[in-house]
């Protein structure tokens, strides 16, 4: 018997938090059943913005009873783990946010474990998974558009103008696990073969990131039929932002260019650049596209329950993604490059 309402709980309402709500709160079998934050005016002031049922600084008493079905998992990534542990106990789905955990491969595992064994549905915020225009483009390269695919080329750097966000969300991880996540992720989407391989280095450009850390790095990873990825990532006040995507094959390339990045026609949404490099031609692909589709994004899990999907991604896909991305700061730690094994459990 389908559910056609849900109950959603939002903890953490920040950045992301205000990202995933603005885009459900008012849609259909949709209840804001409670926020939560530490800070209480944040809280408060969500409850009134978005509908709320409920408002607090504690998420444990909203897990009591049947008003929520859904938690949002929104916090710094140090908290998720004891947060799930405590949402699969009041029996309850989730949709956490990336990475999985702060930094410690221990702690990856055990969310890992719990959520596969759970009896409610898990799945992990790689939203990029629902954004039309990189479904898009993987189409392309799995069609042939760009032949076997060589290189693939994804940048992602952010100047940072709020360094009490950005400084808290390196006390965790670095950048370039924080977001690798997600191009980790897409690299073998995209492809359909898997990472075997990952290196790389980090700097230390600002002031923001933990004593001997990192705020940028350069992940270099070999794909099982050869192929390159490289993936750079960093936060810092003196880097200036770049967001840059090339897919290379051995008969042309696709750039993918967001609506926000594009000099002109940004009407028309992202940009997807085509290079048939067989008959020397280019081709020009507008993209009308929500770059954070929460909804789909929260779709996708309500298919999960009610057994009409997969996750996507899979919660191994997740696990995966994380395990390498931390190989890859180990990596950047070592200055050398390390295999990927088989499989991390």
């Amino acid at each position: 018997m389908e559910k056609r309402s849900y109950g959603v709980l939002l903890i953490g309402c920040g950045h992301i938090g205000e990202s995933h709500i603005e885009e459900i709160y008012y849609r259909e079998g949709i209840r804001i059943a409670g926020v939560v934050d530490f800070h209480a005016e944040t809280a408060r002031l969500f409850a009134r913005k978005y509908g709320a049922e409920r408002w607090g600084t504690d998420y444990r008493p909203f897990l009591e009873g049947d008003a929520v079905d859904i938690v949002i998992i929104a916090t710094y990534a140090d908290s998720h783990l004891p947060i799930l542990k405590d949402c699969l106990a009041a029996g309850k789905h989730v949709l956490c946010e990336k990475p999985m955990t702060a930094g410690r491969e221990e702690d990856a595992a055990e969310f890992y474990r719990l959520a596969g064994n759970a009896k409610t549905r898990v799945l992990i915020a790689h939203v990029l998974r629902h954004n039309a225009t990189y479904q898009r483009v993987r189409e392309m390269i799995r069609a042939g558009a760009v032949g076997e695919l060589r290189l693939m080329r994804m940048v992602q750097n952010h100047h940072v103008m709020n360094p009490g966000r950005y400084g808290r969300l390196m006390a965790d991880c670095p950048p370039f696990v924080d977001c690798g996540v997600h191009y980790i992720d897409v690299a073998r989407w995209f492809s359909g073969r898997e990472i075997v391989s990952v290196g790389g280095f980090g700097s230390r450009t600002g002031s923001l990131a933990p004593e001997g850390g990192y705020d940028h790095g350069i992940l270099t990873m070999r794909l099982d039929n050869g192929a390159s990825v490289l993936y750079e990532a960093g936060w810092s006040e003196t880097i200036a932002a770049e967001n840059r995507k090339e897919f290379i094959g051995d008969r042309g390339r696709i750039r993918l260019t967001l609506a926000c990045d594009r000099h002109a026609d940004r009407e028309e949404g992202d940009l997807i650049e085509y290079y048939d490099a067989v008959n020397r031609e280019y081709r020009t692909i507008n993209s009308p596209s929500v770059y954070k589709n929460m909804w789909g994004q929260l779709q996708c899990l309500i298919g999960m329950i009610e057994g009409k999907t997969e996750g996507s991604p899979t919660l191994e896909d997740a696990y995966r993604a994380f395990r390498i991305a931390l190989l890859g700061w180990r990596a950047c730690r070592e200055g050398r490059e390390l295999p990927v094994p088989e499989k991390f459990v």
